[in-house]
């Protein structure tokens, strides 16, 4: 069973996945355009939820929103389904690939052979398609990855049932039904206006404020957690920004991308020049990321280094709220 599947690389898992199906099945769908819609963009701090030993932080949607979102505001009809058994799980998927239906999985990162293994830890939002099979090995694309690769049946189950935080529990997802033919003015519109309202959220961890909060929680970190713990959580800052997925920098440069495609179709100039704007953001970003593994690494030159990078994330504070304040305008 091997369907005709067109791998493309992506930046990030699910945007890739879901640009991937798109035009699988003949819409020719950009990655960027696919975040956008979806509101893929966000920053959360979540002290409650703890990953790898230290609080959680996302710079993106829960996982699924984008694609549930980006469906429905294109009109598309999309089907998700969970297992408890791995078996009928395994069925299931066979099943679709019979049909010549290839389907976007979540799965666990760790035990992904295919995985460098300083990227294999235990994180269980990872995004796939798997397009074929051949005997006990299943052929999949992995939008991150440059090109296809393989995982057998236990490997393939061993990760859609990745226990921990957000297990998958066999999270199998694919779109059912398409207009004949997208439009994608009213969409942008929606997805700009929900990312503006998240991004300016009037609740303390979530947006320009959650930003703000981190910023607080740095400067405390050494003297309340010790030098040790505060690095471990500056440390998981950075990953959640850097590695996993596209992280904070990396996503905003795709949504910069996403607003210069908005402004030819919308035919609005000013996106175009918010576009830039946000890609000077996203550099400022991976600045940030860049001088707080410097202090988790040891390597900093400055003793107040806790300080000053808690600065630049106020600073990045001021300049999203502006940002999203004009964007909120300019649609």
């Amino acid at each position: 069973m091997e369907i005709n599947f067109t791998h493309h690389q992506s930046a990030h898992c699910e945007n890739g996945v879901v640009s991937n199906l798109m035009k699988h099945n003949g819409f020719n769908i950009s990655e960027p355009m696919v975040f956008g819609i979806g509101s893929g963009l966000l920053f959360c701090y979540i002290p409650f939820l703890m990953v790898n030993h230290a609080p959680a932080i996302t710079y993106r949607a829960m996982p699924g929103f984008i694609f549930k979102r980006f469906a429905k505001r294109v009109g598309i009809k999309i089907k998700r389904e969970k297992f408890r058994d791995p078996k009928k799980a395994q069925a299931k998927l066979d099943e679709n690939l019979k049909n010549n239906n290839p389907v976007g999985l979540q799965v666990g990162v760790y035990n992904l052979t295919y995985f460098p293994d300083e990227y294999r830890f235990h994180f269980n939002a990872h995004n796939l398609v798997v397009y074929g099979k051949d005997k006990d090995t299943y052929l999949i694309s992995d939008p991150v990855m440059e090109t296809v690769t393989t995982l057998t049946e236990k490997e393939l189950e061993k990760v859609r049932f990745a226990k921990g935080a957000l297990p998958p529990k066999g999270h199998m997802y694919y779109p059912t039904d398409f207009p004949k033919e997208l439009h994608l003015e009213k969409a942008i519109i929606k997805g700009i206006k929900h990312t503006c309202k998240e991004m300016l959220a009037p609740v303390p961890i979530v947006g320009v404020k959650g930003i703000r909060v981190v910023a607080k929680l740095i400067r405390k970190w050494p003297k309340k957690k010790g030098v040790k713990v505060a690095n471990h959580y500056l440390g998981q800052i950075v990953r959640m920004q850097e590695e996993i997925g596209t992280g904070g920098g990396g996503f905003r440069y795709i949504f910069a991308a996403f607003l210069q495609e908005s402004s030819a179709i919308l035919k609005n100039e000013k996106l175009a020049e918010l576009s830039k704007e946000m890609t000077q953001i996203g550099d400022l970003w991976r600045d940030f990321a860049v001088d707080a593994s410097r202090i988790y690494k040891n390597r900093a030159a400055k003793t107040d280094g806790y300080n000053d990078v808690a600065s630049q994330l106020d600073t990045l504070a001021d300049k999203e709220e502006a940002f999203f304040k004009k964007l909120k305008k300019a649609v």
